[in-house]
This record gives structure tokens, sequence and C-alpha cells, in this order.
């Protein structure tokens, strides 16, 4: 007998075989009759499948102590339900208990109900939930769509340094690396917060690549939108502009949440269920239609023309809040919005000068209910006036001596973006808090016991 995934059954490939199926049981339950019903679950997809086992099975009474979270392996005849929701279903015919739950009283994931908060107590058990198995069904296709989207629209896959003695942004709180309070290095390494400067270097020789891995920022905000541990992926592009990535971002979004909606469709219409009936609907109108464009001033004038909507003030020099953000997207344009051209003062170094010397090259793309989801820019290619940048942000020329070589050794006009992960799939699954989106949560007040 062949051992065949749940998800591979509910195609109605394998009606009227003989399979073996392994999973953990969700619920049992006993009819009168000497019949016992098991749906089980092996997380390929978020269906269970009902097993019908009847009391001639030499190990029966075994099956009748069975209870949530116990693993199974169960040899049987794959058949056509009559009930149409179910789909199609088991007769067993021989059952082996692979793993008993110990005290199932005390079991920490039982059938009932629990909060978010709750759950994220046992982060290695949560996942058995029908709610966190869809969320990291749909995180795992969106890595696969981002690597596939990069294949496709040929980019060259390159890994970056996770230790590294520079700050990218010029102004984060980084995670310092030390071995018994003692520096391992001959000085100051930290962990890095992005990949973008290492990956502008293979850009400038191989022309199009990107960088995909985990970052780590130690500022100490305590929100819903923040981990000190996430993932990001950076493409970075050589004879490029500022228009060009955000085609770029735009291209890639519409593709990974195809893909989403092509494979993990149960598993989305499950968020929808538990969180958000908007779901699938605006993720089909961003693939339609893309997002908005528009300037950092135009977004000013309009936030201004609402002001009184808002606890905090609008300023031209200063970035938005999410409440502004959250405005925009949710209630005056209703969709993804890409911002461009901020004042050079509250954005990083590397950004190229526009000709005006107040504003950058630069975009953020801002969707509904969870804020900046991508950022990007055009990269200041030319060596003065990099050099004039870092000099009004006091960043160390030394420091950069080989970033700035880039621009002395055939330096061209390039352009990348990153876009966060975690922020990505709170999107994508309607989820409110970034904890609940990665596996194991890394923040300033989580306790990090596995």
């Amino acid at each position: 007998m062949y051992k065949i995934c749940i998800k591979n059954i509910t195609s109605g490939l394998f009606t009227n075989q003989h399979i073996t199926v392994c999973g953990w049981v969700k619920t049992r339950r006993d009819s009168k009759v000497g019949i016992s019903f098991l749906n089980i679950n092996d997380g390929s997809c978020i269906s269970n499948l009902q097993v019908i086992i009847k009391n001639n099975i030499k190990n029966y009474s075994e099956i009748l102590k069975l209870t949530s979270g116990c693993s199974v392996q169960v040899n049987g005849l794959i058949i056509k339900s009559p009930k149409n929701k179910q789909g199609y279903e088991m007769q067993a015919m021989s059952v082996l208990v692979t793993g008993w739950v110990d005290n199932p009283r005390n079991y920490p994931i039982s059938a009932k109900l629990h909060s978010l908060e709750y759950l994220r107590k046992f982060a290695h058990l949560r996942v058995r939930t029908n709610l966190f198995s869809a969320i990291i069904r749909i995180r795992s296709t969106v890595f696969t769509a981002i690597h596939n989207f990069m294949n496709k629209n040929n980019f060259i896959l390159v890994t970056t340094p996770i230790i590294t003695s520079i700050d990218t942004e010029g102004c984060s709180t980084m995670f310092n690396i030390l071995t018994n309070n003692k520096k391992f290095f001959n000085k100051k390494y930290f962990l890095t917060v992005s990949g973008q400067l290492n990956i502008e270097s293979y850009a400038c020789a191989l022309s199009k690549v990107y960088t995909f891995g985990p970052v780590f920022r130690a500022e100490k905000s305590d929100t819903s939108r923040h981990l000190a541990e996430f993932w990001m992926v950076e493409p970075e592009i050589a004879f490029a502009n500022l228009q060009n990535i955000i085609d770029l971002t735009e291209d890639m979004l519409k593709y990974i949440f195809k893909r989403v909606l092509d494979e993990r469709i149960q598993d989305v219409e499950f968020c929808v269920k538990y969180n958000n009936k908007n779901l699938i609907r605006r993720l089909n109108n961003f693939i339609n239609n893309g997002f908005v464009r528009i300037s950092y001033d135009e977004a000013v004038k309009i936030l201004e023309k609402y002001k009184n909507k808002f606890n905090k003030q609008i300023v031209w020099g200063y970035d938005f809040s999410l409440e502004h953000e959250n405005y925009l997207t949710n209630e005056y344009f209703k969709n993804i919005v890409a911002i461009t051209n901020y004042p050079k003062n509250i954005k990083a170094f590397y950004m190229r000068v526009n000709t005006d010397n107040k504003t950058v090259a630069a975009m953020d793309v801002i969707a509904q209910d969870v804020g900046e989801i991508a950022g990007g820019s055009q990269r200041e290619e030319r060596l003065n006036k990099l050099d004039i940048c870092l000099k009004e942000k006091n960043l160390s020329i030394k420091n950069y001596w080989w970033y700035r070589d880039l621009r002395k050794y055939g330096t061209v006009p390039h352009a990348g973006f990153g876009i966060g992960l975690e922020r990505l799939i709170l999107y994508i699954t309607g989820m409110y808090n970034i904890r609940d989106v990665i596996p194991f949560p890394r923040g300033i007040y989580d306790d990090i016991n596995f």
C-alpha cells in the first residue's frame, strides 16, 4: 500500500484504492453500533480525512482511547463520501497508533478554541491548529513564488553576510556580537539589518541579483508590526531607475498573490472566515489593477485636506504615521499605494538625490491595515554626491571604502528594494499581529524558550 498525503486524496486520484495515510487525530466520535469515526490531518492541506473504523479491527479497544493530538497510521480503502461536503473518506482495514498524548486533559492544543495570545506560548505546537497550519502553508508558497519569480526574470541569487561591520540604514539599532562579553572579532561586528549594500556590489557585475534571508533590528519596539528577527527579499538591478523598481515590485506582488490564490485557496478561504471577509477580493483587485502611485508631496496634500481625522499633525519633511498610511490605503484609495520622492532628511544616505536637492528617488509601498510592506530607491551612483550624503548623516567615509569603490570603477545607475516577508504575509492572511505569521517569533518581550 502507498503512503499518500491527504491533499492528494481530496483531489480524487485515489478513489477505490487501498492506501496508507499517516497523521494526527483531530477528533473521534463513536456510534452505538460499534463504529468509530476519526478525523485526521497530516498538514498537507486544511482538510481532514474521515476514517471509518469498525469494531472488528483487532485493536479496536485502542481506538476508543484515541484523543486529539494522537498520531496514527491507517491502511484502508478510499471511497467517495455519501456526504458531498466531506468529498472522500477511508474505510479502515488496520490502524496503528504511533504516538499517544500523555494526559489529554493537559494537552495545550485541545479541540476547543484558544486565543492567539495563548497560542504564542506554544509556538512549537500551535501549528497543529487550522489557522496556523494555513498560515505556514501560505508562507511556504510565498517563499517559493518569490524564488520562482526571480528565476523567471533572470535574477541571480546571492547570499549576503549575516555578520556585518556597517549599518545599512545608517541609523539603526543593531545587535552587537560578543563572546563572553568580549569582542570575538578585532572590531565591532553586528547582526545585519539588510543585505542591500553587499548585494549592490554583485549587481554591479551580474546586473540582476537578489538576496533573501533573515535580518535583525534591535529597536525596542513592542508593537504588532515589529520583530527583532524577520525575513527580507532584496532585489537589486544595474542600469535601472526608480520607475523600473516600482514596476518590478508591482509585478512581483501580483505574481505572489496569484500563486497563493491558485495554490492555497482553501487556506486563504479559512483566513477569510477567521480574519477578513475582503481578503480574496482585495488580492484580486491588486492582481487586476496594481497599486496607486503618488508622490510624497501629493500624499501630504491629501492628508492635509483631512487633517481633522488624525491625532498626529501632517508636516512636510516628516514620515507618515500608521494612521496616515491607513487613511490613504483603507479609506482614500482602498488599495495598496506606492509613495515616491521622499524628503532626503528622513531617508538613508545611499538614496539618489533628486534635482531639487530636497528629495530622493525613493519609494515606500504601503498596504491596508499593515503599513509599509516594501521600500526601495534608486541608489546614489555619483561618488561626490554619495560622500556629501555620508557626511550629512555623520557616517565615516572610511567605513564605506568598498561601497565607494563601486562608484569609482565603472559606476552605473542602479536601484533596488526590499520586501518584508512577515508584513507581506500579514496582508495576505489578514492577521493582525506579526508574531503570528512567523514560526518562532523573536521580539523584545518574547520568552525565547524554543
